[in-house]
């Protein structure tokens, strides 16, 4: 074999060695391939638009004749900016105040108050912009999205957050709460003992009584609404919104106006969005993660999939484990990769069962995908 045939056939073997596949497999959880299956390869085509989002999406639509998902997939047909579509759809549970884990009427902190976080990302733009602890504004998002188009900065916090939002002319409000949302939290008051606030195991027990007695739905009590999309050009954005965890300590901020962890968008791969416990995707930096993983060839299903069992074996805490030694939480994804290939996939997949998609065909809820069998509080 002379050097030009040696070179040539070395380097096809190392060129099929470095596959994405092989690189995804290399990379995936310990078992994960035996679980998930192989990894898709991607390949460029033209995609039609679609819009994934949880079910807020497509459940709530404040009186209005559309949906969010519905509304952001018409605006980028219409030749919308997807981002902007997306706005013009989260925009719609966010004003609504049935909807109780975003916007006007979302539950409120420890003590009364609504405090909302939100993140935006434009993919083709390579910008994005975040608010956390925002008072008094009922579409945190769109603040979000001022801050990655008018500032140098990524993220405004609590009384910054909220003066930024006043000089550009948002209109601030003294109490986002509603009637129904304030009486919740004076029941949660009844139910706990204010001697033992530091105790976060009480506290959340004593919220999700609240969800066992049907007075919340479980997905408010978690919060959050988040919504991606990619056009027929192949333009991905993302924009996640929230009212945060029930009941939260003030101040707290989860991962949904967290780059990388509640919302990631790259767009020359994909967006993954979140619902479910921040504080998981905040260590993982979990819709990071995920993107990652589609870049290196997974389907966003596998991608899901193996994100969410870095989550399962990254949860050590007892505090954070049921009798079965699994976590007691829950996590939701909503993964698009930039051939308009879509998943939603979660942790346990028992309490919300489905997500939302639009497409040309209309709106629709499709079955989570679920990692573990039973629920989170399961002995």
């Amino acid at each position: 074999m002379d050097r030009r045939d040696f070179v040539r056939t070395s380097a096809a073997g190392l060129a099929a060695a470095a596959t994405p596949a092989a690189l995804a497999a290399e990379r995936r959880p310990p078992g994960a391939a035996a679980r998930f299956g192989a990894p898709a390869v991607h390949r460029p085509r033209a995609a039609p638009p679609i819009v994934v989002s949880d079910l807020s999406g497509i459940r709530f639509n404040n009186g209005g004749p559309e949906s969010s998902v519905e509304r952001a997939f018409r605006g980028i047909v219409e030749g919308e900016d997807v981002l902007d579509a997306l706005m013009a759809g989260v925009n719609i549970p966010e004003n609504d105040p049935t909807e109780m884990g975003i916007g006007y009427g979302g539950l409120p902190n420890a003590d009364g108050v609504v405090q909302l976080d939100a993140c935006c990302m434009h993919g083709p733009r390579r910008w994005a912009g975040g608010v956390a602890a925002l008072e008094g504004v009922r579409t945190p998002s769109l603040v979000a999205k001022a801050v990655a188009e008018l500032t140098d900065h990524h993220l405004l916090v609590g009384a910054g957050a909220q003066a930024f939002a006043r000089q550009l002319g948002f209109e601030i409000e003294d109490d986002l709460n509603t009637e129904a949302s304030r009486a919740l939290w004076l029941e949660w008051r009844r139910r706990i003992d204010p001697g033992h606030w530091l105790d976060p195991r009480k506290r959340l027990e004593a919220g999700l009584s609240m969800v066992d007695d049907g007075l919340i739905p479980a997905h408010s009590f978690w919060g959050t609404t988040n919504c991606n999309a990619v056009n027929a050009d192949g333009d991905v954005c993302g924009v996640t919104t929230t009212s945060g965890l029930s009941w939260k300590i003030p101040g707290r901020t989860g991962d949904s106006p967290i780059l990388g962890a509640g919302l990631y968008v790259d767009n020359d791969v994909g967006a993954v969005g979140s619902t479910g416990r921040g504080e998981a995707n905040l260590y993982n930096l979990s819709s990071f993660l995920a993107v990652e993983f589609m870049r290196q060839g997974m389907s966003p299903l596998d991608a899901g999939m193996a994100t969410l069992e870095r989550i399962r074996s990254n949860t050590v805490e007892s505090r954070l484990l049921n009798e079965r030694g699994l976590p007691n939480f829950d996590v939701r994804f909503f993964l698009l990769n930039k051939q308009g290939e879509t998943a939603g996939v979660a942790l346990y997949g028992s309490a919300e069962t489905h997500y939302a998609v639009c497409t040309e065909n209309g709106a629709e809820e499709r079955p989570f995908e679920g990692l573990l069998e039973g629920s989170p509080r399961d002995a």
